[in-house]
């Protein structure tokens, strides 16, 4: 069963442009359809909202900047988010713990307890995994056909 050719377009967008800032708006003006039917049918194919989606990638992009820059600020700017605040508080709901946390576990720190280095394992895991789901959803879409090549081109 191939994958919905509009969610395919919707998930190549928001890869390319994970650093930006994205909105349902927009991605309703590019796809010419009505910004609830792209929320509903974005959900229904990957299982979680477009908004949660983009939080979830521009996190699990971050954490790879936590291994070489140690300034959070700029890890954040990096990956879309327009303040620390947000993107602490963003970073929180999905990993679990705050990103000073975050940066103790990739150090080994010993200041960080048992159960938050397993609440990080399974939000992360969690992450890859719809990072995951979304990739093989894109490997599933409908071959294009020459016509449809060249039309594109054009």
């Amino acid at each position: 069963m191939f994958s919905n050719s509009l969610v395919c377009d919707i998930l190549d967008y928001i890869n390319k442009n994970i650093n930006c800032e994205i909105t349902i708006d927009e991605l309703a003006n590019c796809f010419y359809f009505d910004r609830t039917y792209i929320m509903k049918k974005f959900k229904k194919e990957i299982g979680i909202s477009i908004h949660d989606y983009i939080n979830k990638i521009r996190i699990l992009n971050s954490l790879d900047y936590y291994k070489y820059d140690n300034h959070i600020l700029s890890t954040a700017l990096k990956n879309g988010f327009n303040s620390i605040e947000y993107y602490s508080e963003i970073f929180k709901k999905i990993i679990g713990v705050n990103p000073m946390k975050y940066k103790k576990f990739i150090n080994r720190s010993l200041d960080i307890k048992e159960n938050e280095i397993d609440i990080i394992i399974k939000n992360v895991n969690e992450c890859n995994n719809i990072k995951l789901k979304a990739n093989s959803y894109l490997n599933r879409r409908k071959p294009t056909t020459k016509m449809e090549k060249v039309l594109k081109l054009r």
